[in-house]
């Protein structure tokens, strides 16, 4: 692979779509190699656009507005960071060869929405997935928890969201109605339809971060991270730490299930596969074609960072995901609603052992918004899990 110099007639450019804390880390990494990037929100002053090469503001579901704008720059590289894209214009950007879509544009338009994920998984891979239904009606969704056999509890989605928007669980008939008008409603797109699933009986999720790059000999070879448990509320994460303990037998299955669904997927770059864990038994969940929220432990952990490894991998290099430290994360969520807030109480997060923090620089705070993450490692998984939330707890963030 040649890499040309930013910013003169040699350059190769990055162009990422969406431009969120995780996008921000990718741009480090690509530049660390010398890539020009180009980052694209549909906000201003997102994370990325702050250390950017050049930043956009347009609607990225509007394909004119991106097909003119991926006309205009030229990139080498188009690097989809979330779902709601105009997926037909990349689609048709990749016939035409004029940009390589990470890890490809059926990928993008696969995992984008819930159903074309979950029928590759289940129906054409015949792999283990909780009891799903798709319902495009109110009584549709009844129907399916009630006669077909999801059951309560279950949990209701939109086929298109990120970050738990959306999502619930429903534990009797009386809050079925609610969930559904709230997967309808807060999705990033409505797509006319929701998932309902059925409740797994497991010990506890994992993200296991899966690498698809060339080796020495040039040929694409799949890599494993070491598994990354994490708690979830409401669909989004809280905390993650690296590794989480398995059997033998859970791990040879993970990273069975996890290759099977990137090789059928393709392209290369990293993937993030989520997956349920009880005892030997794993089912699969959910993947992203993209680094992870719960792999931003690796920034402590890992002897290259997911961000790292999705670059190399793009680019064709060679990736290392040997694990580095034992560590874990805890999100900082804003309590508030508010416009260019301020943070106090880094020196106390600052002052548990071994943490860090990552502030994401965001314009607007939201309740619950993720504005941050802390980092610990530790001797041990648990004792880096209490002092990144005790670290996450020390930070106040407030109107300014």
């Amino acid at each position: 692979m040649k890499l040309g110099t930013a910013l003169t007639a040699s350059t190769t450019k990055a162009m990422l779509l969406g431009s969120g804390e995780l996008g921000k880390e990718l741009v480090i990494s690509l530049q660390r190699l010398g890539v020009e990037v180009i980052a694209v929100d549909r906000y201003p002053n997102a994370p990325a656009h702050a250390l950017a090469h050049r930043a956009y503001v347009i609607d990225m579901t509007d394909g004119e507005a991106l097909k003119a704008l991926i006309a205009q720059e030229k990139p080498h590289f188009i690097i989809p960071e979330i779902e709601a894209l105009a997926t037909e214009t990349l689609a048709e950007i990749e016939e035409q060869n004029e940009s390589i879509i990470v890890p490809n544009a059926r990928a993008i338009q696969l995992t984008m929405n819930r159903e074309g994920i979950r029928t590759l998984a289940a129906e054409t891979l015949q792999l283990p997935t909780s009891n799903y239904a798709f319902a495009s009606s109110f009584e549709e969704l009844k129907a399916a928890v009630e006669n077909d056999g999801i059951g309560y509890p279950c949990f209701v989605k939109p086929t298109m969201s990120s970050s738990g928007k959306g999502q619930s669980i429903v534990k009797k008939f009386g809050d079925l109605e609610t969930a559904w008008n709230y997967a309808k409603n807060s999705g990033r797109v409505d797509t006319g339809k929701v998932i309902v699933e059925g409740k797994v009986d497991f010990d506890f999720e994992i993200t296991l971060l899966t690498v698809r790059a060339l080796n020495a000999e040039g040929n694409i070879q799949t890599y494993f991270c070491e598994p990354i448990g994490h708690t979830q509320e409401n669909g989004d994460y809280r905390e993650s730490w690296q590794p989480q303990a398995m059997t033998t037998r859970a791990i040879a299955t993970a990273h069975l299930i996890a290759q099977k669904i990137t090789d059928a997927i393709g392209g290369l770059g990293l993937f993030g596969v989520e997956l349920f864990v009880s005892n030997d038994d794993v089912w699969f969940s959910e993947v992203s074609p993209r680094p992870h929220d719960t792999g931003m432990v690796t920034l402590v952990t890992q002897m290259q960072t997911e961000f790292d490894l999705h670059t190399r991998a793009i680019l064709g290099l060679p990736v290392n995901t040997a694990l580095k430290n034992i560590g874990a994360s805890a999100v900082i969520l804003s309590p508030i609603d508010a416009s260019g807030v301020s943070y106090e109480g880094l020196e106390n997060a600052l002052n548990v052992p071994n943490t860090d923090v990552r502030l994401f620089g965001k314009p607007d705070a939201f309740v619950n918004r993720r504005m941050g993450v802390t980092l610990a490692i530790a001797n041990c998984a648990d004792t880096a899990r209490n002092n990144a939330v005790q670290a996450a707890n020390a930070v106040v963030i407030m109107t300014s």
